[in-house]
């Protein structure tokens, strides 16, 4: 069986396990306060341009989002979300459990648009603030997004400027970052995120970490004393050398940015198998998530021999996720494009 499941299956890439390995009689500080963490820190700032971010590195990302939104809100602020969005759907009400309230919005095509967070900023805003409402502070958005699709800089500046005429933060998930970048169709660097966000982070566990997530913030009013809130919720790895070892690697070797790179090509041929076989897509993605609408008949097929995710229903069908990694081999996804030519 070939697993196309999910994009965490498999444990490292080889840069990051020689790093490990290459440490493994060294002795470090605990709680990141080590000389790697430290060194991953200032590659980390130096590639996204702002020479005095905070860097910190987290276990896992469900971690980083509620911590960062618990962080940043007052009892009486919530955070807008797309209805699709990964805290909305997928974390077990880990942001309601701080007790702040996730205002969701209708996605489209796993997005938010500038002009929908508008409206709801301003019915806040510029409706008096009433006390029976919670103030929307933030905005929360994945890149890419739970659809695998993408947001453009456009659209990235533009809800940019609607946080900023709000005075609202905007935290942008990055747990998918590597193949976010890697898209054929993505123009958003690196660097801009930290121009026009207040937080971000860049995935390590779905894009060849171990483990870990390191969060860059850029706002100067959400750094003060964010450790003790990461520390209050345990997301202070005791061993935190190994996540600054691990995002050394990734970005020094610059194989994060490749091996995610090639995730998003063959995913694209997995996409274009289903597309000549006139199978449809729910989503129109080009990074390493593809969701293809099956019929039973389809589906039990595949399953004899791939393991792939469902995700709902749609125009009749069955929504199957099929997700490339950067451990994906070439041999994998000819498996895979043949099966769906025979269907």
């Amino acid at each position: 069986m070939i697993r196309f499941n999910n994009d965490y299956n498999r444990g490292a890439m080889r840069c990051v396990l020689d790093a490990i390995e290459s440490a493994g009689s060294d002795s470090f500080a605990g709680y990141g306060e080590d000389e790697r963490c430290e060194r991953a820190r200032e590659t980390i700032r130096g590639a996204v341009g702002v020479p005095d971010a905070d860097v910190h590195f987290f276990p896992g990302a469900t971690q980083a989002n509620f911590v960062v939104i618990s962080s940043m809100l007052t009892s009486v602020q919530s955070v807008i979300s797309a209805d699709t969005g990964h805290i909305n759907c997928h974390e077990a009400a880990s942001v309601e459990n701080t007790g702040h309230k996730i205002i969701e919005l209708p996605n489209v095509d796993g997005k938010l648009t500038a002009a929908q967070i508008r409206a709801c900023a301003a019915e806040y805003y510029l409706g008096g603030e009433p006390e029976y409402l919670t103030e929307p502070k933030a905005v929360y958005i994945s890149f890419p997004t739970e659809s695998g699709t993408l947001y453009s800089l456009r659209e990235l500046r533009e809800i940019s400027e609607v946080c900023r005429e709000f005075g609202m933060y905007l935290f942008v998930d990055g747990a998918r970052m590597g193949y976010g970048l890697g898209a054929e169709r993505n123009d958003i660097a690196l660097a801009d995120f930290a121009k026009y966000s207040d937080v971000f982070y860049i995935g390590g566990t779905k894009c060849g970490a171990l483990f870990g997530e390191a969060l860059v913030i850029v706002s100067n009013s959400l750094k003060r004393r964010f450790k003790a809130h990461m520390k209050q919720s345990g997301a202070v790895l005791a061993k935190g050398f190994l996540l600054g070892i691990q995002f050394s690697a990734l970005l020094e070797s610059g194989e994060y940015f490749t091996l995610c790179r090639r995730a998003d090509e063959q995913a694209m041929l997995i996409k274009n198998a289903f597309e000549k076989k006139g199978i449809k897509m729910r989503s129109q993605s080009y990074t390493n998530q593809q969701f293809a609408i099956l019929s039973d008949a389809q589906k039990a097929t595949l399953a004899r021999d791939f393991i792939f995710e469902e995700s709902g229903t749609c125009d009749g069908g069955t929504v199957v996720r099929f997700c490339t990694s950067w451990a994906t081999s070439d041999d994998e996804v000819k498996a895979l494009v043949d099966a769906v030519g025979r269907l």
